[in-house]
Formats: C-alpha cells, sequence, structure tokens
C-alpha cells in the first residue's frame, strides 16, 4: 500500500500543496482531480522521485521512499505525450523495461505477446510508433508500464490529446485492464468524467488543500462544498445572507433554509439548487417550486438543457445570471415553467 503523509510545497514562494496525505490500496484506483495549477502532475512527479516536498513522507508497504531513486521505485508511469521512443519499433518499446532489468529473451517475448493481446494491438509488434494512432499509442505505452509488473501505476493526463470518442473508449478499456491487473493505480486528470468513470476513490484538489475525497458516488451527492458543487456541475450555486432564523436572500429570491448547520442573522451562505428528480417528491423535505421564465434552451443527447431566469417562492424578481436547468422536451424561448428543486446549504 503507498501511503502519502503530509506533504508541503511550494512553487515560485507559493504554497502548491498544503498537507496532503491519502493512500492507495492494493488494486485500487485513485484519482486525483482538479483544475490545472493544482499540483496534481508536480505530487505524481514526487510519488515517482522525480521532484521532492519541502516536507512529508512517502511510504510504500510501510517503507520510506525518500532514499529511493526513480528507477528503483518499481513505479509505471503514462504520460498524455506518450513517451514512446520513436526509434524503436512497437516490440522494442514495450519489451525496454524487461531489457533494462536483463530479463532472459524467451520470458521478454512471452510477457511482450502478453501485454499486446491484454491492449488489444496483437500482430502491431514489428510496426513503428509513427505509423500508430493516438490511441494505438496510448495502448503501447500502457504495455510498456505494465510489462515489468510494477507495484504502482501513475497515469498524468493520459487521454488528454484524444478525441472525445476515442477517449471514451479507450478509457473503458483501461479501467477494465486495471481490474484485471488489480495493479494499484493513480490518476491525475482535470476531466471529471474520466475521473467519475476510472476511479474507485476521488481526491479533489483546490488550492493546495484536498476538500472533498470518497467514492464517486459519495463525491457527487455530497459535494460539501460550494467550489466542489462548481466544478463538479451538480446543480446551480447561488450566494445568499440568512435574514431569519430559517430563511437564505439571495439574488434569486429568498429560500428555506434547511440545514445542520449553526447560522446567524446577516451571515452570508452558498445554496445548492438540484432539479427534483421526481415531479411525484413535491413538498420533500428542502424541495420548493420555483417559477422561471425561459431564456436559452441547448440540445444535450437524451435531454434539454434550459437556461432561466423568473420569480422565485418570495416573488422577487431574478436580478441577473440565470439557473440551469434539464428537461426531457423542449420549452420556448420566453415561456414561464414551473420546476421544483432541492435546496442545501453548502455553508
Amino acid at each position: 500500500m503507498l501511503e502519502i503523509r503530509n506533504i508541503f510545497k511550494t512553487y515560485d514562494n507559493k504554497p502548491l500543496l498544503r498537507g496532503i496525505s491519502f493512500s492507495v490500496s492494493k488494486g485500487e484506483t485513485v484519482c486525483l482531480l482538479g483544475a490545472s495549477g493544482s499540483g496534481k502532475s508536480t505530487l505524481l512527479r514526487m510519488i515517482a522521485g522525480l521532484e521532492f516536498p519541502e516536507s512529508g513522507q512517502f511510504l510504500f508497504n510501510k517503507i520510506d521512499l525518500a532514499q529511493t531513486p526513480p528507477h528503483a521505485r518499481d513505479f509505471g508511469l503514462v504520460f498524455q505525450d506518450y513517451g514512446l521512443f520513436p526509434h524503436l519499433n512497437i516490440f522494442d518499446n514495450v519489451a525496454f523495461g524487461l531489457k533494462m532489468r536483463n530479463v532472459p529473451l524467451a520470458k521478454i517475448n512471452a510477457r511482450v505477446a502478453e501485454m499486446m493481446d491484454l491492449v488489444n494491438l496483437q500482430g502491431f509488434e514489428k510496426r513503428k510508433v509513427t505509423d500508430l494512432s493516438g490511441g494505438e499509442q496510448q495502448r503501447v505505452a500502457l504495455a510498456r508500464a505494465l510489462a515489468p509488473q510494477p507495484r504502482l501505476l501513475m497515469f498524468d493526463e493520459p487521454l488528454g490529446a484524444l478525441d472525445k470518442s476515442l477517449k471514451e473508449d479507450l478509457l473503458q478499456e483501461l479501467r477494465s485492464i486495471l481490474h484485471k491487473t488489480k495493479i494499484p493505480a493513480i490518476y491525475v486528470t482535470h476531466d471529471q468524467d474520466e475521473a467519475f468513470t476510472i476511479a474507485d476513490h476521488i481526491l479533489l484538489l483546490h488550492d493546495g488543500e484536498i476538500i472533498r475525497d470518497g467514492a464517486p458516488d459519495e463525491v457527487w451527492q455530497n459535494p460539501n462544498s460550494a467550489y466542489a458543487a462548481r466544478i463538479l456541475g451538480v446543480g446551480n450555486v447561488i450566494e445568499g445572507v440568512v435574514n431569519s432564523a430559517n430563511k437564505v436572500k439571495t439574488e434569486y429570491g429568498t429560500f428555506p433554509l434547511n440545514c445542520k448547520h449553526k447560522h446567524s442573522k446577516s451571515e452570508k451562505v452558498s445554496l445548492l439548487l438540484q432539479q427534483s428528480p421526481s415531479p411525484f417528491r413535491r413538498g420533500a423535505r428542502g424541495e420548493v417550486e420555483i417559477k422561471l421564465k425561459v431564456e436559452d434552451v441547448l440540445f444535450k443527447r437524451d435531454q434539454f438543457q434550459v437556461k432561466s431566469r423568473g420569480d422565485a417562492l418570495s416573488g422577487e424578481a431574478l436580478s441577473k445570471g440565470g439557473l440551469v436547468i434539464h428537461l426531457k422536451d423542449a420549452p420556448k424561448v420566453g415561456q414561464m415553467i414551473r420546476v421544483w428543486v432541492k435546496v442545501e446549504c453548502l455553508a
């Protein structure tokens, strides 16, 4: 098991990582999700031994890796730019790590064949790297990382250079391969669709800290902060001010305050408005009906994304911005609609 303990790192005299701690168990895929500049790739490079923290520890099976050079850590790395050797054919690329370990030729041949089968590239062994598509090159990069049977796999935005359809296909294949091999993995991405597809456990990084961690369904259902809710797109996040014991006044109207937090009058709070999944849940705790005027309608595959503004419970007009909801059937621009939403306080 890999353990990361209280890692601190600065960049240009500014905090980049502030007390990062987490663990990766056998067979588990942990995803580091965050915007560019959040320190994800730097953390990955430190785990690999390519950079060093100001303080903190990296341990594998309770052994401190501080004195272990990168090549001796036995970790596999897969990058966005593939990192393949253009002067070598596919066989030699996949076999590279095995040759560096002086593995007998017969075992190399068997292992390369096994890896080519695993990534569905049988018969590609003699081809040049430059003759392959981006998706095929990423498969070769994965096969090369897997061939020496690493103790840990690390992925740094591995699918960032691929188009959407190819990315989706390869992501499913990668998930299947990780489950088959049971090698623990750390997957770095800024793409939440990738994160929720590949991860067993998600760590959301912001401003040098882990602000939310948990299984994908837990993180999605309970973002726990305004930033997490916004970056994940789980609903509409609005700001407001507490104006009574159980009411919050916002630019979008006044809403009931249903939460376990302690709030004082005039305190600023963030609210998450999530569209009710069923019209039959009217009156459920924390749910209210709002009246909206449709401003724009976008087709989103099996539903329509509707941007709207209008009157909330109190009758106060929405002053700016707008709420985004999703409907099965497209309303007309200018039409007034009623929508039930669940109101949650994010503090």
